[in-house]
C-alpha cells in the first residue's frame, strides 16, 4: 500500500547504524495519502504521495 499511484514512489531499504556501529536493516516509507482525485472526468480514490499533491500532479475531487 505504501506506493504512490502517480509517480510510483515506494518503500526504500537501507541500513540503520547505531552509535556502536551495529548494523540492522530498516525501511523508509513515503508519505502516501488516500485521496479522492479526478481521473478522466470521474472522481476516484487513489493512493498519492504528498509530493505529487503539493506539485499539483493530480486534481482533488470536491
Amino acid at each position: 500500500m505504501a506506493k504512490c499511484d502517480i509517480c510510483g514512489k515506494g518503500v526504500t531499504f537501507g541500513i540503520k547504524v547505531s552509535h556502536s556501529h551495529r548494523r540492522s536493516n530498516r525501511t523508509w516509507k513515503p508519505n502516501v495519502k488516500r485521496v479522492k482525485v479526478v481521473v478522466n472526468g470521474t472522481p476516484k480514490h487513489m493512493h498519492v504521495c504528498t509530493r505529487c499533491l503539493r506539485s499539483n500532479k493530480v486534481t482533488r475531487a470536491v
